[in-house]
């Protein structure tokens, strides 16, 4: 069965390292603050200015002026840090960021990636996006791996407006964990029950799959 999204967090949350700084960004992204190891010391951080969120908060521990990038309410841990947002992206472009984990609507075998606007429809900004995919070095997409009409999102060319050209290795979607190698998805993992032939045929981008694909464990 495809991965549901609290999967797709605890997956990337394997990613995460004692000491990392992190971005998180909106959507799935979020939910990886839910699932950082116990005992690791990682500083998620939110390009609207908070370096240190924590879980999303219970009924009682609701701050609504402690929200994230995605205005989704959240707390702080200890040690957390606020600033405003000049001082955010000078962190995010400075390359102070460990990890970065995004969204996204298309990625393609070049590593090219378009997350901010369908055209045509309406477009809320680009938000940090752009700043994120250029000033990051290790970056994880998560996305599902077809849109709802079935398209392949994993594609020999992106067809919408890029974010960034170039800039990503690594992709999770609900069915696989891929990596982008000489223009190319390698298939690495599979989500567990979703066979090796229904992630090559939803994936229109060249795909290279080794001998042996491990499901993932949960």
């Amino acid at each position: 069965m495809a991965l549901t999204r609290e999967q797709m967090a605890q997956r990337v949350a394997r990613e995460l390292q004692d000491g990392f700084y992190v971005n998180l960004g909106i959507g799935i992204p979020t939910l990886v603050a839910n699932y950082v190891p116990e005992g690791m010391q990682v500083m998620l951080q939110s390009e609207n200015g908070l370096l240190g969120m924590g879980t999303f908060p219970s009924e009682d521990e609701v701050d609504a002026d402690m929200i994230n990038a995605g205005k989704q309410t959240v707390t702080a841990v200890k040690g957390a840090a606020i600033f405003d947002s000049a001082q955010s992206f000078a962190m995010i472009r400075g390359g102070h960021v460990d990890l970065t984990v995004l969204g996204a609507f298309e990625v393609d075998v070049r590593g090219n990636i378009a997350s901010w606007m369908i055209p045509g429809k309406l477009v809320k900004g680009m938000g940090g996006a752009m700043d994120l995919v250029a000033g990051a070095d290790n970056i994880i997409v998560t996305m599902t791996h077809a849109s709802k009409d079935g398209e392949s999102k994993l594609l020999e060319h992106c067809s919408l407006p890029l974010t960034g050209c170039g800039c990503i290795r690594k992709v999770l979607t609900d069915l696989a964990y891929l990596e982008i190698e000489d223009n190319a998805f390698v298939l690495r993992e599979r989500a567990p029950g979703v066979s090796v032939e229904e992630i090559v045929a939803k994936t229109a981008g060249k795909l290279i799959v080794p001998e042996h694909v491990p499901e993932m464990s949960f």
